[in-house]
């Protein structure tokens, strides 16, 4: 990953953090977003990575979209080796697990997710990968 791409999540974050979840300009202005806690699915250390959310009741849902890429994003395979997660929104802090949605959801989550942020419907025609769902559920 480049020092760029880790230093605008880096300010991303602190920005997050400062102002109770949300970005105070660029790209991410007006969007909902986590700051996701995981440990490395090889190097077992710990990332933090700013995600845009959407909601499925009480749940969050994250997709790894990874802006059309023919691979997974790190935090992906992150989740999949360590499911257990904290996640940062609006100022609140709390533990969740993430789960991959399952077949009868994922198309219903995913358009959901696509009609609050219509560029991740650009993501799947830009490559032939299945673009996981990700399901974070509270358990604190």
């Amino acid at each position: 990953m480049s020092s760029t791409y880790n230093d605008f999540n880096r300010t991303l974050i602190e920005h997050l953090r400062a102002n109770k979840g949300k970005a105070p300009d660029g790209p991410f202005k007006d969007r909902t977003l986590v700051i996701l806690t995981s440990k490395g699915a090889k190097s077992g250390a710990v990332h933090e990575t700013p995600i845009v959310y959407s909601r499925d009741g009480d749940k969050y849902v994250i997709i790894a979209s990874k802006g059309g890429a023919p691979t997974n994003p790190s935090w992906y395979h992150n989740l999949k080796a360590h499911p257990e997660v904290t996640v940062e929104i609006g100022g609140e802090k709390f533990k969740a697990r993430a789960r991959e949605a399952g077949e009868d959801e994922y198309e219903r989550l995913y358009e959901n997710h696509a009609k609050a942020m219509p560029g991740f419907n650009e993501y799947r025609q830009k490559t032939t990968r299945h673009i996981p769902v990700m399901v974070l559920e509270r358990i604190d």
